[in-house]
C-alpha cells in the first residue's frame, strides 16, 4: 500500500507470533546475526534463538540521523516452521538493521528490515525477493503482515465484519517454500534512519530513495553471500516507479537481477488528465457490478472488463471531454442512455462516474456511487454509511479496514515470534512528513515515467522476466492505466520482454481478498518457476496504447508543477 499516506505510526514493541507455538533450533545459520539465504546453510552448526531488545531512539524526522557510532548491524534471528499441503519449511526470521553506504562505502542510512529465510535442502541458491510499499511515506508492513509471510492479518476484505480485531493467523498461501523474503523499510518508516551527515530527509526523493534502496540490497547480498542466488524485487504502488527505476540502478550497478513484480501500479506521473480518467472507467465498471449496478450481473468478471475495455476505447475523446472540463457539464441523458447499453451500467452509475474527478478531497465519486455509503478508493468494495463516525479522520473505508487492525498486530505481537523490541522508538507504518516534502523530479521532469527506466533496465538485461499484478477494484492505481502505460513498450522494434501481467478480483491490496490470495501465490509459484502463468496477458496481447501516449523511449513530457 500506499499511494498517499494518512496516518501517523504505531508504537512498537515488534510483531505476531511463533509458528505452532514451538521455538526450533534445527541448523539454520545466522550469518553475522543479519540473516542468510546461503546454500551453505544446511551444513552450519545447530544456532539457538537469539533474541534482541534495541536501545537505539530512531527517528523519522525530516531533520534528524544518528551519528555512526549509535549504528549497529545486530539483530534478533528466530526458528520456526511453516505447514501447508503436507509440506513442512524450518525457516529463520531475522529483525534488525544493515547499513546501506554508497557506491564509495560513505554510510547513508541505518534500514531496518525484516527476513524469511528458508532451510535449504535442495543443493541450488534459493530466491531472494526484496519486498517494500509505497506512500512515499510507507513501511514494508503491510505486504509483510498482509501477503506471502508465513503469518499474516486475517482480514474479512471487502468486509468489516469483527473491525479491527482481526487475528494473526498461519499463512498456507505463503511463498517460503519458493522464495526468501526480505521486507525493507526507506528511511525515516519502520525504524530506519539517515546516518550523519545525511539527514532523513535527504533520501527523501525518487531518485535519492533508490540509490539507499540500491545500497541496501548491495549490503544484504554482500553480507549473506547471495551473489550466485536468483534476486527478485516486489514493489507494491508507489514500490512500482521504484522498482523500474531501482532494477535500472541495480542493472547499471553490476547486480543483476531475474526478476520483477509490479502490484497494484502507477508506472507514470505525468499520465494525462484524459488517460487517467479514461484508464480508470474499467475499474469503476466493476465497483459498480459489485454493487449490483450492471445488469445484466456479470457471471464473469475478466470477460466484462474486457467489454468495457472496448467500449472506453471506442468513447475515449467523449469519456476525457466530460471529465476534463473546467468544470462539471452534465452528460445528455440520450448519450447516458447509449452507454448504459454498452457498458450494462446504470445511468445513475455513469453519471457517478464524472462526479469523481471534481473535488479529490471529498472524493464525491465515491459517495455517489451508492447512495447513503462512501466507497473504498484502495478498494472501491469496501464501503461505510456515511454517517459512520470513522469518516471524519479518513474518508476512504478500505483504508479505515486495515489501518488499526495491522498497527495493533504490530504493536502487540511482535516480541515473541521475530524476537525483536526497539523500547525507545515508534514504528513509523505511515510516515506522513514524507508525502508532502517528497521531491517526484526525475530524468528532468517534475515527476517520474518510469517506463523509460523499464526499458532500460531490460535492454541492459533482456533475461529480466516482469510480472504486472492488479485488482480489478482498485481505484487508487487503476489496472487499464497500467496496461496503457506498459503497451508503450510495444513501440520499441525487436523488443521481446518476458512480461506478463494478471488480473484478480480485490483493490490495491490484492492479498487481502481470500479469493484472489490462493491465485496470486499460484500464479507467482508459476512466475519463480518459469512456468507460463494460466490467464496471463503477455506484451504482443495489449491494445496499443493511446495514441498521444509518448514512446517507451521517451518520457512523458509536461510543464505542470
Amino acid at each position: 500500500m500506499r499511494e498517499k499516506s494518512t496516518k501517523n505510526g504505531a508504537g512498537i514493541g515488534l510483531v505476531a507470533r511463533r509458528v505452532g507455538g514451538t521455538t526450533l533450533a534445527l541448523g539454520v545459520l545466522a550469518l553475522a546475526g543479519c540473516g542468510g539465504g546461503d546454500d551453505s546453510a544446511s551444513s552450519a552448526a545447530v544456532a539457538a534463538d537469539q533474541t534482541y531488545t534495541d536501545n537505539v531512539a530512531y527517528s523519522p524526522n525530516a531533520g534528524d540521523s544518528l551519528p555512526a557510532a549509535q549504528v549497529t548491524e545486530r539483530a534478533a534471528v528466530m526458528h520456526h516452521q511453516w505447514s501447508s499441503g503436507g509440506k513442512t519449511v524450518l525457516y529463520t526470521t531475522t529483525t534488525g538493521h544493515l547499513t546501506a553506504s554508497d557506491l564509495s562505502g560513505n554510510p547513508e542510512a541505518t534500514m531496518s528490515y525484516v527476513a524469511y529465510v528458508a532451510q535449504n535442502t535442495s543443493g541450488s541458491p534459493r530466491p531472494v525477493t526484496f519486498f517494500y510499499n509505497g506512500g512515499p511515506g510507507s513501511s514494508s508492513v503491510w505486504l509483510r503482515l498482509g501477503s506471502f509471510a508465513p503469518t499474516r492479518v486475517a482480514t474479512p476484505d471487502p468486509l468489516m465484519t469483527n473491525w479491527p480485531n482481526f487475528p494473526i493467523v498461519d499463512n498456507p498461501e505463503s511463498l517460503i517454500a519458493t522464495t526468501d523474503m526480505v521486507f525493507i523499510d526507506p528511511p525515516g518508516t519502520g525504524l530506519s534512519e539517515a546516518i550523519q551527515p545525511n539527514t532523513n530527509k535527504t533520501f527523501w526523493g525518487s531518485d535519492p530513495d533508490v540509490q539507499v534502496m540500491r545500497d541496501f540490497i548491495r549490503r544484504y547480498i554482500s553480507v549473506n553471500n547471495l551473489t550466485g542466488s536468483p534476486l527478485y524485487l516486489y514493489g507494491e504502488s508507489y514500490g512500482t516507479p521504484r522498482t523500474d527505476m531501482l532494477s535500472l540502478s541495480l542493472e547499471s550497478a553490476g547486480v543483476p537481477l531475474t526478476g520483477i513484480v509490479l502490484q497494484s501500479s502507477i508506472l507514470n506521473y505525468m499520465a494525462s488528465n484524459g488517460d487517467t480518467s479514461a484508464g480508470s472507467f474499467p475499474s469503476y465498471a466493476a465497483v459498480a457490478a459489485y454493487f449490483n449496478l450492471v445488469s445484466p450481473t456479470p457471471t464473469n468478471l475478466g470477460a466484462y472488463s474486457q467489454q468495457v475495455r472496448n467500449f472506453v476505447a471506442a468513447q475515449y475523446t467523449p469519456i476525457v471531454q466530460y471529465s476534463t472540463a473546467a468544470q462539471q457539464v452534465a452528460i445528455p441523458a440520450t448519450t447516458l442512455a447509449n452507454w448504459s447499453s454498452q457498458t450494462n451500467l446504470t445511468p445513475a452509475a455513469l453519471s457517478a462516474y464524472f462526479q469523481y474527478f471534481y473535488d479529490t478531497e471529498a472524493s464525491p465519486g465515491q459517495t455517489a456511487l451508492v447512495p447513503g455509503s462512501t466507497i473504498g478508493r484502495y478498494d472501491g468494495r469496501v464501503s461505510l454509511p456515511n454517517s459512520d463516525t470513522r469518516l471524519a479522520a479518513d474518508n476512504d473505508p478500505s483504508d479505515i479496514l486495515i489501518t488499526q487492525p495491522f498497527t495493533t498486530a504490530l504493536a502487540t505481537q511482535m516480541p515473541a515470534y521475530l524476537g525483536y523490541q526497539a523500547p525507545n522508538a515508534t514504528y513509523q507504518t505511515l510516515n506522513d512528513k514524507i508525502i508532502g516534502v517528497w521531491n517526484f523530479s526525475h530524468a528532468g521532469q517534475p515527476q517520474p515515467d518510469t517506463i523509460p527506466d523499464l526499458l532500460a533496465a531490460l535492454m541492459l538485461n533482456p533475461k529480466l522476466k516482469v510480472l504486472s499484478s492488479n485488482g480489478y477494484h482498485d481505484l487508487a492505481t487503476p489496472y487499464f492505466e497500467t496496461e496503457k502505460e506498459l503497451a508503450r513498450l510495444q513501440t520499441v522494434k525487436g523488443l521481446n520482454p518476458s512480461l506478463q501481467l494478471t488480473f484478480y478480483q480485490g483493490g490495491h491490496m490484492i492479498y487481502l481478498d481470500n479469493v484472489a490470495r490462493p491465485q496470486m501465490q499460484a500464479d507467482l509459484v508459476s512466475y519463480y518457476q518459469n512456468q507460463p502463468i494460466s490467464n496471463a496477458v503477455t506484451l504482443s496481447q495489449l491494445a496499443a496504447p493511446w495514441p498521444d501516449q509518448s514512446p517507451a523511449n521517451k518520457p512523458t513530457v509536461t510543464t505542470a508543477p
